[in-house]
């Protein structure tokens, strides 16, 4: 266990939260921080379980509010945007439409959000920064702020930009969904209280491209993902 502070961006899905119980193992819930960002969505059932999964492992949770800086963006996720959330994979979408950003990809998010969160960690003492992006989602430029070429050009700037106080760590950034799920079930995460799906409700919608990925990955562990067990529902 390491003595150094962090921060960790955390969304309250499986990712970020798989990323969050691997920092408390690490650096001890007592230097571990995190962060939510509401940027306009369309339901805040996803800052909830953020608020949840901070509050089982015992960490700080600080919530920005960027929601203005996507104002004139249509993308689908978006409280304001007539688009519905597709209902189909990122692969479906990409062979109908070609490699590039979905429909979902909010303009640039992740970028915003790792230098919004570089002022915060740095505020707070931390020298290390955590994201979770993972291979999946960067797949096709579907979410090119989530592939390693990015991620790689973000922690060289906020290298450069903070005299080298603060670095990004992003551990699953060549990983799969599956093997990030594989990692958190065997850590306990609770992933009960996590939230994927990009409809807001009682429960997942089970057809969008973030829960069909979650659904695969649990199932590649031969696991049943407790948001759909039986009697689960919010």
């Amino acid at each position: 266990m390491t003595d150094e502070k962090v921060l960790v961006l955390c969304s309250g899905g499986v990712d970020s939260t798989t990323l969050l119980a691997q920092a408390v193992v690490r650096h001890g819930a007592e230097n571990v921080f995190a962060l939510s960002v509401a940027y306009g969505q369309k339901h805040v059932r996803e800052l909830r379980s953020a608020e949840a999964v901070c509050a089982y492992y015992g960490v700080p949770l600080r919530t920005l509010d960027l929601g203005a800086v996507f104002a004139d963006s249509a993308c689908s996720l978006l409280a304001h945007a007539d688009a519905d959330v597709p209902h189909e994979s990122y692969a479906d979408q990409q062979a109908k439409n070609g490699e590039g950003p979905v429909s979902t990809y909010v303009p640039f998010r992740n970028g915003l959000f790792l230098a919004s969160a570089a002022s915060v960690a740095l505020s707070l003492g931390c020298s290390v920064l955590c994201y979770g992006a993972h291979a999946d989602d960067a797949a096709g430029a579907a979410y090119p702020d989530c592939s390693l070429a990015f991620v790689r050009a973000m922690d060289a700037a906020v290298r450069e930009g903070t005299a080298g106080e603060l670095r990004i760590e992003a551990p699953f950034v060549q990983m799969n969904k599956t093997a990030i799920v594989r990692a958190g079930l065997d850590l306990g995460v609770p992933y009960e209280l996590t939230w994927s799906c990009y409809e807001g409700g009682g429960e997942p919608c089970g057809a969008c491209a973030t829960c069909l990925d979650r659904q695969a990955a649990f199932a590649a562990c031969g696991a049943e993902d407790p948001l759909l067990a039986e009697g689960n529902t919010d």
